[in-house]
């Protein structure tokens, strides 16, 4: 089937050859094929996450909610000891945690991190930014420190 327009200029006809629509459909065993080719050369983190699901199961770890395979997007792999390239076969470095539990830990630590000065607390960190006309004092820690300061001096 040709699709037939007309331009304006020197009043040309264009004749443009169409696909048929029955050529362009793939068959349901073509699209399982191409969708397992796709789940074979998922990265590492993918199949890790999968071997921690079937060991583990769709339960949080820490609120214990359940999950179905409908939602299991919302389950995620932990890390206990941080590193994400230490995925040992027996599962003993993965904890799953629901995506609200997950960010609840992560932030946690990054505030104790904070308000201990700790500054990383062992762990590797790496500076994303830095103002170059950064004032001292402004910096998160240093407002949580001083506030607690504070707090420390109207108790005593």
């Amino acid at each position: 089937m040709n699709k037939v327009s007309y331009g304006s200029r020197l009043g040309r006809v264009h004749s443009t050859a169409m696909k048929d629509v029955s050529q362009v459909a793939k068959s349901a065993e073509d699209v399982v094929r191409e969708i397992k080719q796709a789940q074979s050369k998922l990265p590492a983190a993918a199949t890790y996450r999968e071997k921690a699901l079937a060991i583990y199961g769709l339960i949080c770890a820490r609120c214990g909610r359940e999950f179905e395979n409908d939602n299991r997007q919302l389950l995620t792999v932990h890390h206990k000891d941080g590193n994400h390239l230490n995925n040992p076969p027996d599962g003993s470095n993965w904890e799953p945690l629901c995506v609200y539990c997950h960010e609840d830990a992560h932030s946690r630590g990054i505030l104790g991190d904070y308000i201990e000065g700790a500054g990383g607390g062992g762990r590797e960190s790496s500076l994303v930014y830095q103002d170059q006309e950064q004032q001292v004092g402004n910096t998160l820690a240093e407002k949580l420190k001083k506030a607690l300061a504070d707090k420390a001096k109207s108790l005593a």
